[in-house]
């Protein structure tokens, strides 16, 4: 991919959405991977302001604490292993719903997918709103997904790994609370973007499903090709 030409040189941009826990991040990493681009889980942006809402002891619907919050992520940030605690990806979906929360992190996404770090030739950013908002004219868009009961056992097996206490049908009763309020927030809902791709992983292996998303990605580079000679 990394001989596929992009307009004047503009990074190639591949934006891969979805709900938590349906492997849209393991796909984004490996695809990063595979090509040879820089990779930005959103997510942590976003699970970053609620690790520093929380540390602050703060209510996460305290406007005025994301927000300060959110202008106070830097890379560094996203590198805590304490993002991955269950009381910051719970709140993490409340301090999105958060209009200027969204805003103040806009620019960070945007000025990562047009200059990846590190020189490479494109990005892989993955999230809710990746492809309908962040960068809606990412070359590549997907949208993958997985029934809510999968979802909830992958989520399992990693907490556990972990090790939290948390119980299978706790977890699936959180997804199901967070894909509600991702699907009705005003600002930004988790959508399937106009043009992206839909990769059900619900029944699918880690290697299977990114067989699938390559085999996507390439029919998607082919066909943008064709129409640009």
């Amino acid at each position: 991919m990394s001989s596929t030409p992009t307009p004047r040189g503009v990074p190639l941009v591949i934006a891969i959405d979805g709900p938590a826990a349906s492997g849209k991040g393991t796909l984004a990493k490996r695809v990063a991977q595979k090509y040879g681009f820089a990779h930005l889980d959103t997510g942590k942006l976003y699970r970053a302001v609620a690790y520093l809402v929380l540390e602050a002891s703060c209510d996460p619907s305290d406007k005025e604490a994301a927000i300060d919050a959110a202008e106070r992520i830097t890379p560094e940030l996203l590198l805590l292993p304490a993002l991955s605690r269950a009381e910051v990806g719970r709140t993490s979906s409340i301090v999105a719903a958060i209009g200027e929360v969204r805003a103040s992190l806009l620019a960070y996404q945007r000025a990562f997918a047009a200059h990846p770090p590190g020189g490479k030739p494109g990005a892989v950013l993955d999230g809710r709103d990746i492809g309908s908002v962040i960068c809606p004219n990412a070359r590549v868009k997907l949208f993958v997904t997985a029934r809510p009961e999968v979802r909830a056992q992958r989520r399992f097996l990693e907490l556990k790994a972990a090790g939290s206490p948390l119980g299978e049908s706790e977890i699936l009763a959180d997804i199901k609370e967070r894909d509600q309020r991702d699907s009705s927030r005003k600002d930004a809902p988790l959508i399937q973007a106009p043009g992206a791709y839909l990769l059900d992983t619900s029944d699918l292996s880690i290697e299977a499903a990114f067989a699938a998303a390559c085999a996507i990605i390439e029919e998607q580079l082919k066909s943008g090709a064709a129409s640009k000679g």
